[in-house]
């Protein structure tokens, strides 16, 4: 077998490989924030629930008391819904958000002639689109089309409209009309 069949036969080993390890680490980090927010919700409810018994066995003075305490329980109990959601999505004010996150493994900060895309890693670029500031109305060009963003709800994104695709481009995020590369919005600076 020559040394291009050898090539060949490794990255098509490889290609079929990366992409499940990376939808199953995703996967893994949707699973683990759902199982917190199923314990986070047992626990208000057994809150709720010592609540209820301590009124039906008289541990409260009054009823003023019962209601406050409840009130207090759904207000904990919102807080921490709201921090878990803050801890998932991107934080604006924080240039490091993308720390620690799975999706961002490989990323070193942004090297000359290349891009980053999340899950997909550094891709080259033409020097001419190197530091381009991309607007509305505008193409993207075709072979920068494929690099779309998994999970548009960690960046505070609603889901793309039919027939349009978030994608990366350098540290901005692009939505993109699929059939023709259209810009109907961009986000910058994300990373």
């Amino acid at each position: 077998m020559n040394r291009l069949a050898k090539a060949a036969v490794v990255a098509l080993a490889l290609s079929t490989t990366a992409a499940p390890m990376f939808a199953q680490a995703q996967d893994r980090d949707r699973r683990e924030y759902r199982q917190d927010r199923r314990d986070d919700h047992r626990d208000f409810r057994q809150e709720r629930r010592d609540d209820r018994n301590d009124w039906r066995n008289g541990r409260y003075d009054d009823r003023q008391s019962y209601r406050q305490d409840r009130r207090d329980d759904r207000r904990d109990f919102r807080a921490e819904r709201r921090d878990d959601r803050r801890d998932y999505r991107w934080d604006r004010s924080n240039r490091d958000w993308w720390r620690g996150r799975a999706d961002f493994r490989g990323y070193n900060g942004p090297r000359a002639g290349y891009w980053y895309a999340p899950s997909y890693g550094y891709y080259r670029v033409e020097p001419r689109y190197a530091g381009y500031r991309w607007r509305t109305g505008g193409y993207l060009p075709s072979q920068y089309r494929s690099y779309y963003v998994r999970d548009p709800y960690v960046y505070g994104l609603r889901p793309a409209p039919r027939g349009y695709r978030y994608v990366h481009a350098g540290g901005d995020i692009l939505l993109i009309a699929v059939a023709t590369g259209l810009i109907a919005s961009v986000l910058s600076g994300v990373y």
